[in-house]
């Protein structure tokens, strides 16, 4: 069956990022309502010209039906489709489409979170619920999140010679970054020997190679081409998606590949564009492994050689090949609700506006793209891509 195309049909026309890094006296709704006002602000709309409405897991109750209430909207169409740290990327390629079959004018995405407040950490077993098929063989090895990326880790320097001394430098991108971000939960520049001598949560990754926990959240507002074009902000059109998902497969699997290979190679075959016309990343970076795997399987190198391309500085904007993740992202900045899909895209579309702070700025950034991972790669995740165009 033929995809339908949402090349240039729709445009991210409002973007927010919550502020605050611990909610204690904030309920999870109340982060909805916030996020979801900063980006209408940031548009320059009302919720009054909201008609479509997208939110994953994290939104209380019964999702969109019982935060459309408390939020006061009308809709015509809405979407709770929850890939967990990926469903904010597909939100934006599924409002696209709801967009160009006239389904609805103006979207909003919301995202929201208190994991910190809450007491979580990737080091607690995580309850996808008993009656997952997987649950019974996986459940008695008691699998954690550290563990499942770290496996991938392990593997990965097995077959390729990866180092930490490689994957530390993406840490220290972030930091780099992160020094600029007034928001952001880390904001000290650290060395590769620093993120080596940080203790060591699983073998081989350290504390440092793993991301924040944090409250917080973001808002994403899509319209119509024309609404956006009467704004009056710089124009940010959607040129390519891709979503898939990758699983056990019976054992038939690589832990060095992930859905990245499948969800890039189609966001890049719809938007028309390779993996060098990209100016800056934005990648989910839930530990540095995670970084290193989907750069790789983007294509911005090939596979194996992915810890050579990230160390020595080239993903630091300015001096780096590949400027990526200039907020500090989830390493430094924040990490609301183990979805940090959301504010992949926010920095993104802060690059293509020249809105990112002005010593991570890519210069005259035109093309950018963000990629997100929910799940674990080291069991199953979903994966989603998109590659974004200033207008």
């Amino acid at each position: 069956m033929h995809r339908m195309s949402i090349k240039g049909k729709a445009c991210l026309a409002g973007v927010y990022e919550h502020p605050t890094r611990k909610a204690e006296n904030k309920s999870v709704a109340q982060l909805h309502a916030e996020v979801a006002k900063g980006a209408l602000e940031d548009a320059g709309l009302t919720k009054q010209d909201v008609d479509g409405y997208f939110c994953a897991g994290d939104a209380p109750g019964l999702g969109p039906l019982s935060m459309a209430d408390y939020l006061g909207l009308k809709l015509r169409h809405l979407d709770s489709t929850d890939t967990g740290g990926t469903s904010y990327l597909i939100h934006v390629a599924h409002a696209a489409q709801a967009i160009a079959l006239g389904k609805c004018n103006v979207a909003l995405v919301t995202l929201a979170g208190r994991p910190r407040s809450e007491g979580s950490s990737g080091t607690q077993p995580r309850s996808w619920g008993a009656n997952l098929p997987d649950a019974p063989f996986e459940a008695p090895y008691g699998i954690v999140t550290t563990n499942s990326y770290a496996m991938v880790a392990m593997r990965h320097m097995h077959e390729y010679g990866t180092t930490s001394e490689q994957l530390a430098w993406v840490k220290v991108a972030a930091s780099h970054h992160a020094q600029h971000n007034p928001h952001a939960m880390l904001r000290e520049v650290v060395t590769v020997k620093d993120v080596l001598d940080s203790p060591m949560v699983a073998d081989p990754l350290h504390r440092m190679d793993c991301c924040v926990v944090s409250d917080g959240g973001g808002a994403l507002i899509l319209t119509r081409p024309e609404i956006a074009k009467s704004l009056g902000r710089p124009l940010v059109k959607l040129i390519g998606a891709g979503e898939t998902s990758k699983g056990q497969a019976g054992g038939n699997l690589t832990l060095t590949t992930s859905g990245a290979a499948w969800s890039g190679a189609a966001a890049f075959a719809e938007a028309g564009v390779t993996p060098a016309d990209i100016q800056y990343v934005s990648i989910y970076d839930s530990f540095t492994i995670t970084v290193l795997v989907q750069l790789e399987d983007l294509g911005f190198c090939k596979k194996g050689e992915g810890g050579r391309f990230v160390a020595d500085g080239n993903l630091i904007s300015g001096t780096g090949k590949l400027p990526f993740n200039t907020d500090g992202r989830g390493l430094c900045n924040n990490h609301p609700g183990n979805r940090g899909g959301m504010t992949k895209v926010i920095e993104a579309v802060r690059q293509l506006r020249g809105e990112a702070h002005p010593q991570v700025q890519v210069k005259n950034c035109g093309l950018a793209l963000a990629q997100g991972t929910g799940g674990q790669l080291g069991t199953r995740h979903g994966s989603a891509t998109l590659i974004m165009e200033r207008g």
